[in-house]
């Protein structure tokens, strides 16, 4: 049965829907209206990676609505992706886009291997240091099981009491669970065994076949599984909501010039359909804010 609900995702000529998602449909680019107010904010003096080109780093993983393959198993689709192209054509510039490691950005951006990073990247006071961020979505963590597992809330360090929790090494996530099981050392509880897998279809396996009881990770991507297949379903969201920002270098003032690239797209309609099309509206921003107050872990 999974292997099936993949290979529709992935490679079925038709229309594949969940809800009001049909992935089908959402291969075909949102392309934005070139913003010259934008283009005029590009610092005389930046270079970019390649002449007349935005790269941008985007998540290798599997992981939609956020990144994903589209049917011909090659061409990275998602919301991520979108917002690239808008972020691109609003520009004036050609788009690459680079599927990258989590591990691997914050290298890629400060060694300048990427004009910008877009992997569900939360703003930190401690990323704020070395990155610039021009924000484009509010985002919540989720903690998700099996759709038949008997946990049905999980709200503070109690409810994690023992539990084989799958989290991404060196994400927020992390961090919120490794405070959690200080938390429940310091009242005498079992902490959480953390198990770090760096693909989508190891944790799905793991769930599935019982090796972890808990998923981690975006409310957003979530969200989207659990409307996919019904083999998961939510039971809690993270302590902190989150600003989603574009990453690029700090100081080089390329986020004046993307931070007025979203805005356009969000005046002329653009980034809502994309926001729309991936089951993301509730996680809108009416204006993309600079190096807004970020979260403390």
């Amino acid at each position: 049965m999974k292997k099936a609900l993949l290979a529709l995702i992935l490679c079925s000529a038709g229309p594949v829907v969940a809800g009001q998602i049909d992935l089908r449909a959402n291969e075909q680019p949102i392309v934005a209206t070139r913003d010259e107010e934008a283009i005029a904010k590009i610092p005389a003096n930046y270079r970019f990676v390649e002449p007349g080109t935005l790269t941008v780093a985007i998540s290798a993983l599997n992981s939609p609505p956020l990144a994903l393959l589209a049917s011909d198993n090659r061409t990275r689709v998602g919301s991520d992706p979108d917002i690239a192209r808008l972020l691109a054509s609003s520009l004036g510039l050609k788009l690459k886009l680079v599927p990258t490691a989590w591990e691997d950005w914050p290298l890629g951006i400060t060694s300048g291997r990427y004009d910008v990073a877009l992997v569900n990247i939360a703003v930190t006071e401690a990323r704020k240091q070395k990155f610039d961020f021009a924000t484009y979505r509010a985002d919540s963590l989720a903690f998700s099981v099996k759709a038949t597992s008997p946990i049905n809330a999980i709200s503070g360090p109690a409810d994690l009491v023992g539990r084989r929790v799958i989290v991404g090494s060196g994400t927020n996530q992390e961090r919120i669970l490794l405070r959690w099981n200080e938390e429940n050392r310091a009242a005498g509880r079992e902490p959480a065994k953390p198990i770090y897998l760096t693909d989508d279809a190891s944790g799905n396996l793991y769930i599935q076949s019982g090796r972890a009881d808990v998923v981690f990770g975006p409310q957003s991507v979530a969200a989207y599984k659990a409307a996919l297949n019904g083999t998961t379903k939510v039971v809690g969201l993270g302590p902190k909501k989150t600003w989603v920002a574009t990453t690029s270098k700090k100081g080089n003032g390329l986020v004046l010039a993307l931070q007025a690239a979203i805005n356009g797209a969000i005046a002329r309609g653009e980034y809502q359909q994309v926001l729309a099309r991936w089951g993301e509206q509730g996680e809108g921003v009416d204006t993309s804010q600079v190096n807004p107050p970020g979260v403390n872990w």
